[in-house]
């Protein structure tokens, strides 16, 4: 072995080691795990918690002591005149321009909300608010298991479906290699090897699509992780190489769902706008305290060095009157959206044991269908392998050997299919029942 051939093979190793170092292997478990810290959804969902967090700081802030500075300087281009009584300086009534051209100004002010009901509400709001921004950041978790699983799941259905398409080609392959030899010796008609051809031919179709298939579900995959596509991901765990765990769809409860749970938090919002529109037409009670200075000259220059203080502390109360019914069209507007948001959640109620009716139906179905193609698959083989053997002793013709065949592939093709479709029916339970996180934390 000369020296350019050692270089090569060890290119060819590093480019082996750099290839395997950059594939990621993941478990279902792991794809979960790593779709829920890099989703860009789940993201959002927590960026509206911290936007939650804030509201709450937010509403706070408006009982709490608000300080502002001011200051002013005025050119008074024309002062404002009074009329002084002639009786004061006994002769006519004169008039007086009053001020200084120029006046400076400074003064800060702090205020200190005593009672304000409609602020209370706010802060009310505060604790249902953020559980809500909470159980939205849950349902976008739910969502994100659900559509991996999926994905998941239809990676390993889809590889399959490759594998017995590439069996079934093989197999059509030999047959027809010995209708080949059949054929040059005039035993077979020609229509017989076409019949054949034609078979092969749409498999190989079918394997080109599943294969095309196959890659789009593992960028289906990727992209409910936010992983990126171009990164190799390798799943170790064939749910299909286990044995299926027949499971117990279990008493529904509503409660157990997040929307649900949602739509209960939305109500007492709601309700707490209704107690903040109501508390409008109590009196608003604020102290305050305000200090000052001021500097008064005929120039500029004055303006800034003879100073003068002053300072005020007062009560302030404000009683609304009248609003010409505004405030009542707003309370009415927001008992209305309560008493739709009750009717909503009623409906969604029914909705939701419907949906969990529907899985549960579709999960017997499923079962059903599975035992049912896994038992055709074991008959198709064993049709098939008699065929065969029979085709091969010239007892039977070619078209109950490719009748045979075609019953068989459809066999496993089905079986597949139901795997796939119980697996989705499984989803499909926790979803309707609200346990999908249990499902994710009970995962090896």
């Amino acid at each position: 072995m000369n020296l350019k051939q050692i270089w090569v093979m060890l290119a060819a190793v590093l480019i082996a080691q750099a290839a395997s170092a950059q594939t990621t292997r993941l478990t279902l478990r792991d794809c979960i795990a790593y779709g829920v810290k890099n989703n860009s959804n789940v993201k959002i969902a927590q960026y509206q918690e911290g936007v939650a967090n804030q509201q709450s700081r937010e509403a706070l802030s408006y009982y709490l002591p608000q300080v502002a500075g001011n200051g002013a300087l005025d050119d008074n281009l024309k002062l404002q005149s009074t009329v002084l009584p002639g009786a004061l300086f006994g002769g006519e009534d004169r008039r007086v321009a009053l001020g200084t051209k120029y006046t400076t100004n400074v003064s800060a002010q702090a205020d200190q909300v005593i009672f304000d009901q409609q602020l209370l509400a706010g802060i009310k709001a505060n604790k249902p608010n953020i559980a809500n921004a909470e159980l939205n950041s849950k349902k976008t978790q739910e969502t994100i298991i659900y559509n991996i699983a999926n994905a998941y799941y239809q990676v390993f259905v889809t590889n399959a479906q490759i594998d017995l398409l590439k069996d079934n080609l093989e197999k059509t392959n030999r047959i027809l290699q010995t209708l080949q030899l059949q054929l040059d010796n005039g035993v077979i008609k020609k229509v017989d090897y076409d019949r054949t051809k034609v078979s092969l031919n749409n498999i190989q179709s079918q394997l080109t699509l599943a294969e095309s298939n196959l890659i789009l579900a593992n960028n289906q995959l990727k992209f409910q992780m936010g992983m990126p596509l171009s990164e190799q991901l390798e799943l170790t765990d064939n749910p299909l190489d286990k044995p299926f765990k027949l499971m117990d769809p279990g008493k529904f409860d509503a409660s157990n769902l997040t929307d649900f749970r949602i739509q209960n938090v939305n109500m007492e919002l709601q309700q707490i706008e209704k107690e903040r529109i109501k508390a409008g037409y109590l009196p608003k009670v604020s102290v305050y305290g305000r200090y000052g200075m001021q500097a008064l000259g005929s120039h500029l220059g004055e303006s800034w060095g003879n100073w003068f203080s002053y300072g005020a502390v007062g009560l302030k109360l404000t009683i609304p009157i009248f609003d010409s019914f505004r405030r009542d069209a707003q309370y009415k507007q927001a008992d209305l959206n309560l008493l739709t948001q009750k009717e909503q959640l009623k409906l969604n109620t029914q909705n939701y044991e419907l949906q969990n009716h529907n899985a549960t139906t579709q999960l017997q179905k499923a079962k059903l269908n599975l035992a049912n193609d896994e038992a055709n698959v074991t008959l198709a083989k064993e049709v098939y392998d008699v065929t065969t053997l029979q085709y091969r002793e010239g007892t039977i013709p070619l078209s109950d050997l490719l009748n045979a065949e075609t019953s068989y592939k459809e066999a496993q093709s089905n079986y597949i299919n139901s795997m796939l479709s119980y697996y989705q029916a499984q989803l499909g339970i926790e979803q309707s029942q609200g346990t999908l996180n249990d499902f994710y934390t009970a995962l090896p």
